[in-house]
């Protein structure tokens, strides 16, 4: 089971991709059950895992590793460590209540589910691979099921917001392929003598070629042009800015499940991007961005914040509000303290949860009112609109939706007793120590964060109801059972953050140490 694990955690929602091919596009329910239990296995899996992981042990469990394309040194290289079975819990989870969550789809089903599931597959597989050309490989599979989900399945400019999506991810794909090329040519492996494309050999400074090392590239230091291309790549994923603009177009458009999956997993894949290859791999050049990475998450943190402030579409509000909460990882990330960086593989794992929250909670109001406004009825400046559109009062009429709306929000302000307290405060524990003055600013963005989240319930769930309304139903027993486990991870891991925290300890650890702690920084 053991040597297995991974790879059976990976390719089942390839298997009932293949048996939702082979049924007819009539068989609706059987097409949704399909779906359900191949995520489900997963969940199962992912849960197995968590419960088997040695959390004493800083290395890579349950490897699996087989020649793959032995010309060139290729390997099926699998493994997992802290950093790495935390989104693989994380990807398991939100993938699974995101079928449910998909089962108002009713046009392209069988195709639908069928992207959906190579989706999971390619998601499972960028943090379970150990070797990069393979890690490559999955990182480009996901970009097909994305373009097609947001490109047929989502709203009136879904083709401009998938297109977006596809040129900004695949430009950062280009940038990830050259720094791919300079290490398999500049790394060795000692037991074999050839190059490889072994990430557990590129961590290891000794297998790195003199030209790696102290090369130049551009008129810079090879280390640092390298560093650059990866980051660049990665960064277009979180999104850090100035590369952020693709992300609320691609939320606004694309189906409520698809959005669970782009803040809750994709984002933190440009975070792990940068744990897993630019941190131990080139730790030297890791150090001299120390203070690059505290501005650029502190810009993130307020100029996300600022934009959600300006929404008065719901969705675009939590799209800028992830731009903001990804700002405290790499805040966090910027430290190489333990306390940072646990905590911002922390709060990856929170925003995951709090955001998945929020767009499914976005999508069940939308589901029924068929619109996101967040202003009061008589605030459109549209005569034709005033008076016919916004919410208020929603609670009264909806009071289940608006008590685990409740919980959502205040989990995304950072309320103490909700997860999101914890993560954020351990990331401003540890960039405090480093960054002093960054962290101060940073800590606007809590401010911030607490504006808009109130401002959108108020304007939705408080004050006199809009009667128009009237005819919405309450939220169902399948949007109530996506919701659920969120809410309770939320407020579980809010009181008790261990479980979590216990699984990143050992591995974050062993990259503090290769990091070392950069000079103290007043600003």
């Amino acid at each position: 089971m053991d040597q297995w694990i991974l790879t059976l955690l990976t390719f089942i929602p390839v298997i009932g991709a293949g048996i939702i091919l082979l049924l007819p596009g009539k068989a609706v329910d059987a097409i949704r059950w399909v779906a359900l239990v191949a995520t489900g296995i997963c969940v199962i899996l992912a849960v197995w895992l968590f419960m088997a992981f040695d959390r004493s042990d800083a290395g890579m469990q349950f490897m699996v590793q087989a020649s793959w394309i032995p010309s060139f040194n290729i390997q099926y290289f699998m493994g997992i460590d802290g950093l790495s079975v935390s989104m693989v819990l994380l990807t398991a989870l939100l993938g699974f209540l995101c079928i449910p969550a998909s089962w108002s789809i009713n046009r392209g089903v069988k195709g639908y589910f069928a992207l959906f599931l190579l989706l999971e597959t390619g998601m499972q597989g960028v943090f379970v691979s150990l070797d990069f050309f393979l890690f490559y490989v999955f990182w480009e599979v996901m970009l097909l099921p994305m373009y097609f989900l947001i490109g047929i399945w989502g709203g009136p400019r879904k083709e401009y917001a998938a297109i977006k999506f596809f040129l900004y991810t695949l430009a950062g794909s280009v940038l990830l392929l050259l720094a791919m090329l300079a290490f398999y040519f500049n790394v060795t492996d000692p037991a074999t003598g050839q190059n490889t494309f072994n990430m557990l050999v590129m961590m290891d400074q000794a297998n790195h070629s003199e030209w790696l090392r102290y090369g130049i590239v551009f008129g810079y230091s090879a280390p640092v042009a390298i560093w650059f291309a990866m980051f660049i790549g990665f960064a277009i994923k979180v999104p850090l800015f100035p590369f952020h603009t693709w992300l609320p177009d691609a939320h606004v458009e694309a189906p409520t499940a698809i959005s669970v999956i782009l803040a809750g997993v994709l984002l933190k894949m440009g975070t792990y991007g940068i744990l897993r290859f630019n941190y131990p791999m080139l730790p030297e050049a890791t150090r001299e961005f120390s203070y690059f990475l505290a501005v650029i998450g502190v810009i993130n943190i307020i100029y996300g914040a600022l934009c959600a402030l300006a929404q008065t579409d719901l969705k675009k509000l939590v799209a800028y509000s992830s731009i903001s909460h990804m700002g405290f990882v790499m805040l966090g990330m910027s430290a190489f303290t333990s306390h940072g960086i646990n905590g911002a593989v922390f709060q990856m794992f929170n925003h995951g949860t709090i955001t998945a929250m929020l767009f499914l909670l976005v999508g069940v109001i939308y589901d029924r009112a068929h619109h996101r406004y967040i202003v009061y009825p008589n605030d459109f400046e549209d005569p034709d609109l005033r008076g016919k559109l916004g919410f208020g009062g929603l609670w009264s009429h909806m009071p289940i939706y608006g008590s685990i709306t409740m919980v959502a929000y205040f989990a995304a302000l950072g309320l103490p007793g909700m997860s999101g307290f914890i993560s954020e405060a351990l990331c401003f524990l540890g960039a405090f120590q480093v960054h002093r003055t960054m962290t101060i600013l940073g800590t606007l963005g809590v401010l911030l964060g607490a504006g808009y989240m109130l401002w959108a319930f108020q304007r939705i769930f408080m004050g006199p109801f809009n009667e128009r309304w009237k005819h919405l139903p309450e939220i169902n027993g399948r949007e109530i059972f996506t919701l659920v486990p969120l809410a309770i991870l939320v407020i579980v891991l809010g009181i008790y953050p261990a479980p979590v925290l216990d699984l990143l300890g050992a591995s974050l650890g062993q990259l503090v140490r290769v990091l070392g702690t950069p000079a103290v920084s007043l600003f």
